[in-house]
């Protein structure tokens, strides 16, 4: 199957960073030029990771047929070296991998950061917004011209090299690779531990509920510092649109404010800008263009961040509401999940029929935390095995990185199947607790990924950056893992076309022998910090809560915080769903709770129940 593997996996890939565009980007009301820009950068790194164990099989079916005369001795019949059905033909992959890498590199070094400080602009027009982008950028791309003559400099004066196209190739990707490599560790440190944990923790739902109460807690201020930041910003709109008539030449500047503040504020500006162009004896005081600009930058990020906090109240409302049913329901002897209020959608047929109220009681109550507690251990496991292999992986002989034995003993026995199941696990889950990282990070309210078509476009353009500095770097330490990467392993066997394209390591001796081998084991001390949650307590004693232990006097206090706020919002969803407010049905509206009181003593009791449980909790 000549190529066919690299083409349908071409194809299929496209898909995924499509599916997370979706979920975190909004398709109608964000820039074109900034969904398409980070959806090109997910998706060339997505293709890196996934086309990858394709170049290692391939490379794994040239090697071995030098030596097979040597190893059929094993065998009463001699063992044949079949090409595995994903081999890609010589001369496919290293244009692949060379389009792929420095798009990759242009985008995350050139383009991104102009279309960020673009999409941020207060700008009004087009020529506005790339002078502001420009002006933002100037030290930014400074720096990068001061490094590349600097680079040019060294070449010229070094008496062992030339200076050539290649060799500046090779130390403009070693340069970009060290500096993805030293975020590269911080963020697998972290990960290796906080994803077991992640899932060894969602199996315990009394832990789940407070730390739920805890969010809540912080999420109420920040929607109350929202609220109050949008409300100064309409106080400022309403007196900039009563100070500019419609016959000024800034009218349309504020029109523009105009249309990214609330339906209902934009007819009250209306309505009040047409009673005062009556009255035109009335001194007027004019804004300058600038403070304009500054004016609807502030609306734009003021709207932004009301939008994402109110979405995010009710995803944790409905998510409190579901973790008290499971724990309420846990106790229950009928075996049936009972919902506190009825879903707003109707059930479709799979709810109906098959996600019957028995089977969801045992999903919820017996089986999910089970499962949840076998794959934390199957992670743990895997953690482990990178752990180890990120601090042995210099070692040739004796092998001690697992990755490596695995694939030279499938390598032995030709099973390219195995080779590419086996590298593709291994490189993503590495992915995984790298990615999962960059998605859950937050720098204050700067960069953060929020789902639910939420995310502002700076955070997009940010993440696509981030993806296109770290996605080279992680594979290049993958394939040290597995002794793919002549340049650290010193190994004479023929190479991947990826690692041909990164071009040798060894012009810059003091990188592949020193900082590529020995800082990576710096990741079991950001394992054990982690581990330790020294970032969290940190970060706690600095004034920015996190969630520790209901032990500490914070967090408890914020728990109770948080339990309290959900408790009214209760009463609110109780408000909204009237007549559902003493009506309790399971998802296929057969079973009812039983009330032997009148409506009113028995919301009361209902109260009580949640009072019994959260002093449980």
């Amino acid at each position: 199957m000549s190529g066919g593997a690299l083409g349908i996996e071409i194809v299929l890939v496209f898909f995924l960073p499509l599916f997370l565009l979706h979920r975190y980007g909004h398709f109608r009301k964000q820039h074109p030029l900034v969904l398409f820009g980070t959806l090109l950068s997910w998706y060339l790194c997505f293709l890196i990771v996934f086309i990858l164990p394709l170049d290692v099989s391939t490379v794994c079916c040239s090697y071995p047929r030098m030596t097979c005369a040597a190893v059929s001795f094993n065998y009463s019949t001699p063992k044949v070296c079949h090409k595995p059905w994903s081999y890609i033909p010589d001369g496919i992959l290293p244009v692949f991998w060379r389009v792929v890498y420095w798009t990759s590199q242009c985008l995350t070094w050139l383009l991104l950061p102009f279309m960020q400080s673009y999409a941020s602009s207060g700008g009004f027009s087009i020529p506005g917004k790339i002078k502001t982008a420009l002006i933002e950028n100037a030290i930014y791309y400074g720096t990068y011209l001061v490094i590349f003559c600097s680079l040019l400099i060294y070449l010229a004066v070094h008496p062992q090299w030339q200076l050539t196209w290649q060799g500046l190739q090779t130390i403009s990707i070693a340069a970009a690779n060290t500096w993805g490599l030293f975020l590269l560790v911080l963020l697998l440190g972290y990960g290796l531990v906080e994803i077991p944990c992640l899932y060894w923790n969602s199996s315990r739902h009394g832990y789940l509920l407070a730390k739920t109460y805890f969010k809540a807690a912080k999420l109420a201020k920040e929607k109350s510092d929202a609220e109050e930041n949008m409300d100064d910003a309409m106080e400022e709109v309403a007196n900039v649109n009563e100070s500019i008539g419609y016959g000024h030449p800034l009218r349309i500047s504020i029109d523009t404010i105009l249309r990214k503040c609330p339906m209902e504020i934009q007819e009250k500006m209306v309505r009040l800008n047409t009673e005062d162009s009556e009255d035109e004896s009335t001194q007027r005081t004019y804004p300058s263009k600038r403070s304009l600009v500054k004016l609807h930058k502030q609306v734009i990020c003021a709207g932004q961040r009301h939008s994402q906090t109110q979405v995010q109240w009710a995803i944790l409302l409905e998510e409190a509401f579901h973790l008290e049913d499971v724990c309420k329901n846990e106790t229950s002897t009928s075996h049936q999940f009972v919902h506190s209020f009825l879903s707003s959608q109707p059930p479709g047929w799979l709810g109906k029929y098959l996600y019957t109220p028995t089977i969801e009681w045992y999903w919820e109550c017996v089986l999910r935390q089970w499962c949840y507690r076998l794959l934390a251990l199957l992670l743990s496991l895997l953690s482990v095995a990178v752990v180890w292999s990120e601090c042995t992986f210099f070692s040739t002989h004796p092998v001690l990185s697992l990755f490596a034995i695995f694939i030279q003993l499938a390598e032995s026995d030709y099973n390219y199947l195995y080779i590419e199941m086996a590298c593709f696990v291994s490189i993503l889950f590495l992915c995984v607790c790298v990615y999962s990282t960059v998605f859950r990070i937050r720098v204050f309210n700067y960069y953060y990924l929020v789902p639910h078509h939420q995310t502002d476009a700076y955070s997009l353009l940010f993440s696509g950056m981030l993806f296109c500095r770290l996605t080279p770097p992680l594979c290049l330490n993958f394939l040290g893992l597995i002794h793919m990467d002549a340049s650290i392993s010193h190994q004479q066997r023929i190479q991947t076309a990826y690692t041909t394209i990164m071009g040798s390591m060894r012009l810059l001796s003091f990188i592949a022998d020193g900082f590529y081998i020995y800082y990576p084991m710096l990741i079991v001390l950001l394992c054990i910090a982690t581990y330790c949650s020294l970032g969290t307590r940190c970060l706690n004693l600095l004034g920015f809560p996190q969630y520790i232990s209901q032990s500490d006097d914070l967090t408890s206090e914020l728990v109770e915080e948080g339990r309290e706020l959900i408790r009214r919002g209760t009463i609110g969803w109780r408000e909204r769903y009237g007549e559902q407010r003493n009506l309790r049905r399971s998802r296929n509206g057969y079973s009812e709770l039983k009330d032997n009181d009148s409506p009113s003593d028995n919301s009361d009791s209902e109260y009580d129940v949640y009072d019994d449980h959260f002093q449980q909790t």
